[in-house]
């Protein structure tokens, strides 16, 4: 990992409101503790940056090659708790911070004026977004995430190809809330280019602030359709066309019904497969401790009978008293893979 400037931390002094102050207004006192908070979001992301470094060292030293590469590195990790997602994470944010700052854009000692969270933000923003972001930093100004969120937004709903023109003229003109255009951008961007061309022609029409909700939540509700679709196993049939059967929903105005369905469908089998998984463990538990057990162990005994119910092929749950008392009955009925219909599973309540 090649060498990179050292960057000097904040100095880390807290001037915190006193709790007993009654002459301190409550709206003086939380703007206290806001600075103070953002001071520490300030320090905690130097700290990060060289963590980051830190671990990318460590790293790159076990690129170098020789049997067992890399575990050193996973070594490293496991003395210190630190998991493997934190730990790139942690070298991502110090790559963007020598990105940055390696590039020109922004000052070594400019990283000061950024929180965590608006610093990670800007590396992840366009160009145009970083160099404006980092324009500000070097004249001393204190980003918050919410700065670079707005200056994303505005960018984004002027620039983006995925809108019509009349949206990103309009949005230009402060006709539009840029705001409210960028996650338009975003949900597009999930759609594919038959769906965009469709609800761009939509805008074409009717370039106006509500319709660009409504369009919002048409993408939104097609994305969110779409994959679930994709993960339900009960809809991988050929005799089934999602899209068309969207597209019919979206005629009869009950996309978002469609989308709430599927979405339900996929935890359901989601749910399902848990439960499969604890089922078949309860029984092996169930079965070795029985066999381990015997005449002696009267309680024992009765403990196991008393998880019988859970633990055959059909289970029986209370739903509580909310329900009146009711219980639940479902029969796990295992079949073997080359049966094409997924296996029964009657309720009885």
């Amino acid at each position: 990992m090649a060498a990179s400037p050292s960057l000097e931390p904040p100095v880390l002094h807290l001037e915190l409101p006193d709790p007993q102050q009654d002459d301190l207004s409550s709206l003086e006192f939380h703007a206290r503790l806001e600075q103070a908070w953002e001071l520490c979001d300030r320090f905690d992301l130097q700290t990060e940056i060289w963590r980051g470094r830190i671990l990318g060292a460590v790293r790159d030293r076990e690129k170098r090659g020789g049997e067992g590469r890399g575990a050193g590195f996973l070594q490293w990790l496991r003395e210190r708790e630190i998991s493997k997602t934190r730990a790139y994470g942690l070298i991502q944010l110090s790559e963007s911070a020598d990105s940055l700052v390696g590039e020109g854009l922004l000052a070594e000692t400019s990283v000061n004026n950024f929180s965590k969270r608006a610093f990670l933000e800007t590396s992840q923003a366009d160009p145009e977004v970083q160099q404006m972001i980092s324009e500000a930093a070097n004249e001393g100004q204190q980003i918050t995430r919410k700065q670079v969120r707005r200056l994303t937004d505005e960018f984004t709903a002027a620039t983006s190809p995925l809108l019509p023109d009349e949206i990103r003229e309009r949005t230009q003109q402060n006709l539009l809330p840029p705001k409210l255009v960028a996650p338009l951008v975003r949900e597009l961007a999930r759609l594919p280019e038959a769906q965009q061309e469709d609800l761009r022609r939509v805008l074409r029409e009717e370039p106006e602030l509500e319709r660009v909700k409504d369009v919002t939540l048409t993408a939104r509700w097609l994305s969110k359709a779409a994959e679930a679709g994709l993960a339900v196993r009960a809809l991988q049939h050929e005799s089934i066309d999602l899209e068309k059967a969207m597209q019919e929903a979206q005629r009869l105005d009950v996309l978002g019904l469609v989308a709430d369905l599927v979405g339900q469908a996929q935890q359901l089998e989601q749910a399902v497969l848990k439960l499969h998984t604890s089922w078949r463990r309860l029984g092996g538990l169930h079965e070795r401790l029985w066999l381990e057990s015997g005449s002696s162990t009267p309680y024992l005994r009765s403990l196991l009978q008393g998880l019988e119910s859970l633990s055959g092929t059909n289970l029986r749950v209370s739903l509580g008293e909310l329900a009146g008392g009711k219980s639940l009955r479902i029969q796990l009925v295992e079949e073997a893979a080359d049966h094409l219909e997924p296996p029964p599973m009657p309720l009885a309540v």
